[in-house]
């Protein structure tokens, strides 16, 4: 074989492949404007390659660096970047290429050689700001295609709104269905700028998954209310949700997962032990917990932040426990006059109307549901393969309580189940600040790169030879 046959060959291997984070640190000292897009073409046999690398300084003196090349369909390439003095070295491993430079201040470019298979190319790197993302709503196209989609839950007779997003081919691609967590959220998940789900399904579509992620009920276009909703009844709304997948040409029938965070990981996993069931769950710091459990522990956490003293800790913790088990053992309207009485006591400066808002949420059918919601119960009906992840600085749902839980009642029956902790990653899955990228000079929190790799190496050994996929 010809070597710029292999110099293409092994630029294609490397287009599935996720994300890395540079394993380099800026010299001592201040760092070089390294930040935003490089642009370059590079010589080939036959013509000339467009391409890109996109590097981002990190908090901690790092970079986050990713190679793009539109002709050959190769996109945010693992690159792993090392700085020292002017002189900076990339290296693609998937590729098996590597491009060392000097740094020219005055022109502001890089001038370096591009080394592949034993062939140098010299190659020019000229500086292109990074497109801002500071206005409201600015975002960069992706590479692929993204779809407004409104799905129905029969069973609850609501309409869903959301998004699909389908990667560039003609299929079919595996997919999966994003569920959130606690509370009325978007589609995207979104936390002040983080957008959890969002990201997640950005990173999923780049490597050839289908993606569905909805609006949660009374949110956006979506009917109903999260309030009136319990846990078990959002199983219907995945249900509704995997069924729409079936029906799209786009989607492999067969390869349709549910990816579920906090709640939505039970969620899913209720979903993975009813009547046509999904291929797969990946259950992001799922409850492992009751939910009464769960809220207390939280409560527990949110004291020690606090720093109470143990005494007021203790009386505060059974105050509590008191009135969740006033709600889920006392019919709706004598819980609401106790639990009003009750909050009245606790916090005396609180007007008549601020007190009956705060027992009105706390006496929402959800509530009342949740707290009395048992994860564990229906976990022997799950026989689809299943990732429990769960971070260990995650402290709303910590995963040696959780996830702990949940692992050992699933292994006990299901031989498909694997379950990781992620280092220094929290409930959001975030990872430590110090790994968040640098954007207009301000930390902008991201989705673990290390999660996210983690998910995709499992949904590809998922379709390796060995592994099978079992359903009802």
């Amino acid at each position: 074989m010809k070597r710029w046959v292999i110099w293409v060959v092994l630029l294609l291997t490397g287009c599935s492949i996720g994300t890395a984070w540079a394993n380099g640190r800026a010299p001592r000292g201040e760092s070089l404007p390294l930040g935003g897009l490089w642009k370059g073409k590079l010589s080939v046999l036959g013509g000339q390659l467009d391409l890109t690398i996109s590097v981002v300084p990190l908090a901690n003196g790092q970079y986050f660096a990713a190679l793009d090349v539109p002709a050959q369909k190769v996109n945010r390439m693992v690159t792993e970047m090392t700085v020292r003095g002017d002189s900076v070295l990339l290296y693609m491993p998937a590729a098996g290429s590597r491009y060392a430079a000097r740094f020219d201040a005055a022109k502001r470019e890089l001038i370096g050689v591009w080394t592949q298979g034993g062939v140098k190319s010299p190659l020019r790197l000229r500086y292109a700001p990074m497109p801002s993302l500071s206005g409201p709503g600015t975002r960069l196209a992706p590479p692929y295609r993204e779809e407004e989609v409104a799905f129905d839950n029969a069973v609850s007779r609501l309409n869903f709104s959301g998004t699909l997003t389908v990667p560039p081919g003609t299929g079919p691609f595996s997919a999966v269905v994003l569920v959130s967590d606690l509370g009325a959220q978007d589609r995207d998940g979104t936390v002040g700028n983080y957008r959890m789900m969002g990201a997640l399904a950005d990173y999923l579509t780049r490597r050839g998954v289908v993606v569905l992620r909805y609006d949660d009920r009374g949110v956006g276009q979506s009917g109903g209310s999260t309030a009136t909703a319990t846990t078990a009844m959002r199983v219907s709304d995945v249900q509704g949700a995997i069924n729409f997948l079936r029906s799209r040409l786009e989607v492999n029938i067969a390869r349709i997962g549910v990816v579920g965070h906090g709640e939505g990981a039970n969620v899913a996993l209720l979903a993975a032990g009813q009547p046509l069931p999904p291929a797969f769950v990946v259950s992001l710091a799922g409850y492992g917990l009751t939910g009464e459990q769960t809220l207390l522990q939280q409560l527990l956490m949110q004291q020690r932040a606090q720093k109470l003293e143990p005494a007021a800790m203790q009386a505060a913790y059974e105050r509590r426990r008191t009135m969740y088990s006033i709600i889920r053992l006392t019919n709706p309207a004598q819980a609401r006059a106790i639990v009003s009485n009750m909050l009245r006591q606790d916090q005396p400066g609180l007007d008549a109307q601020a007190i009956q808002k705060a027992a009105s949420q706390l006496l929402t059918p959800w509530q009342r549901s949740f707290l009395a919601f048992d994860p564990l119960e229906d976990l022997n009906e799950v026989r689809c393969p299943v990732l429990l992840l769960s971070g260990t600085a995650d402290e709303v749902a910590p995963a040696e309580l959780h996830q702990v839980a949940l692992e050992k009642e699933l292994k006990s029956f299901n031989r498909q189940t694997v379950a990781k902790r992620l280092p220094g990653v929290n409930h959001l899955f975030q990872p430590a600040k110090s790994e968040w990228t640098l954007m207009n000079g301000e930390l902008s929190p991201l989705f673990s790169p290390v999660a996210q790799e983690t998910i995709r190496q499992w949904l590809v050994d998922l379709d390796k030879p060995s592994k099978v996929l079992f359903s009802k």
